[in-house]
């Protein structure tokens, strides 16, 4: 019972206005986990896809920024390092959140939302808080190629990626690590980032904090994941402005700019790469973040076909799992944390740019996530070649964007043994009310 299992997943995660990654290990709001929850809620409970996003920007800084994770007071201080102790922020809500952000795909979050349950008052309220993300970025980010920048590779949500081997290699830490890795606890080792590379995390974060917020430090990347998250916000709040009758003209230039920019600055030989800006090179990489400028609708049709043709020979793709790096390259590897997993979140990004573009590509991506999912259960990764399932189990984003994946993709193409769930999906509803609070 695939669906009702992923429903299942979601009511155990709910936490009173929003959903947490999983009970164990993510126990706090994620920022970009819930925009991708909100789009799998807004095809059974879009109240509650409402609140999602409601919740998440109810924590957003005066400046703007959207943090990366907004922690539950409820939550015993040590259950998760770095925790408020350490990021040492409180916004006028009275929120401890962190201090730096992720992938701005809470826009796009926000418009699917509104499409499953058309609500012009949660697009009113929604729409000024992503304007000002975006202002965040772009006054606070923004390069002189006109490229967003991130400060930590947790801002790219695939902190772990061989692509920031490089740029990490020359974080420097004089300070001891002073702190206790509590996702051990939960998850094996050889499938998580190692002591080396934590402490390199904490020294960036550490330093950023002693900042202000304000100061990139050693790392300082231009992303092509964080940047396409970024344009296609801009898309989105085009369609959105239209929608309030709102001009849509200044999203659509700056989309439009975005994209350009990356072709400019960061697509090279196939694949689009993130630049260091410390060095001013690109990295040569082949993370499957370069993929993901297919979903930019201003994207020229000659990159876009040389894109699918890196994503076919290096990435496999016609089997229908993608994996998160290329597994020809020598970091690769098939179990740890963003170096070689296939997620369910990377490959929906990649399957909505090529839903358009190559519904032949597309189909055969959409069945390859129904089979991970079926084979494993709502895992956090799965092993590309094996389909095993690895990090935490019962992750939200997982089962969240299952549902949205059956939406759109139409269950007459699930494998067999997700079949015999479609005629009890409909049954399925929002059975718990959610609080007035947020969404007042």
């Amino acid at each position: 019972m695939i669906l009702h299992d992923a429903v299942r997943v979601l009511v155990a995660n709910w936490d009173g206005s929003y959903t947490v990654p999983s009970r164990g290990l993510y126990p706090h709001q994620w920022s970009w986990d819930s925009a991708f929850i909100a789009i799998g809620h807004a095809q059974w409970a879009p109240r509650r896809a409402r609140s999602e996003l409601l919740s998440l920007f109810g924590a957003q800084w005066d400046d703007g920024r959207v943090p990366h994770i907004v922690f539950n007071p409820k939550v015993p201080d040590g259950a998760y390092f770095p925790g408020p102790d350490f990021w040492q922020t409180r916004v006028p809500s009275g929120a401890a959140t962190s201090g730096i952000v992720q992938p701005p795909v809470h826009a796009l979050a926000a418009w699917k939302t509104h499409l499953a349950e058309p609500d012009p008052a949660f697009l009113r309220r929604i729409y000024p808080r992503l304007v000002a993300q975006q202002e965040f970025l772009r006054t606070a980010r923004r390069s002189a190629e006109g490229l967003i920048s991130i400060v930590h590779p947790w801002e790219s949500g695939m902190d772990n990626s061989p692509a920031w081997d490089l740029p990490l290699s020359v974080v420097q830490d004089d300070r001891p690590a002073g702190f206790v890795r509590r996702d051990l606890d939960a998850v094996n080792a050889d499938e998580r980032p190692t002591d080396r590379d934590y402490e390199r995390y904490v020294a960036l974060a550490r330093a950023y904090r002693d900042s202000g917020y304000r100061r990139a430090g050693a790392f300082h990347i231009e992303d092509p994941l964080f940047n396409t998250a970024y344009g296609v916000a801009e898309s989105v709040l085009a369609k959105i402005a239209q929608e309030l009758g709102l001009d849509p003209e200044p999203h659509e230039r700056e989309a439009a700019a975005v994209t350009a920019a990356m072709v400019e600055h960061l697509y090279d030989g196939g694949l689009f790469q993130p630049r260091d800006l410390v060095t001013g090179r690109l990295i040569e990489s082949s993370s499957a973040a370069g993929l993901t400028p297919l979903m930019l609708p201003g994207l020229p049709d000659e990159v876009a076909d040389a894109l699918i043709a890196t994503a076919l020979d290096r990435f496999a793709l016609k089997d229908g799992v993608l994996p998160s790096f290329s597994p020809s390259a020598p970091e690769f590897d098939s179990v740890r944390y963003w170096r070689g997993p296939s997620w369910i979140n990377l490959t929906w990004l990649v399957w909505q740019g090529l839903k358009d573009r190559r519904p032949d590509l597309a189909v055969p991506l959409a069945d390859g996530m129904l089979s991970l999912l079926m084979h494993s259960g709502f895992r956090e990764y799965f092993d590309p070649f094996t389909y095993r399932g690895h990090g935490c189990s019962d992750f939200s984003w997982s089962a969240a964007l299952l549902l949205d994946v059956v939406t759109e993709h139409g269950l007459d193409s699930v494998p067999a043994p997700g079949r015999e769930v479609g005629e009890e999906a409909g049954s399925v509803g929002e059975s718990d009310e959610v609080s007035d609070q947020v969404l007042a």
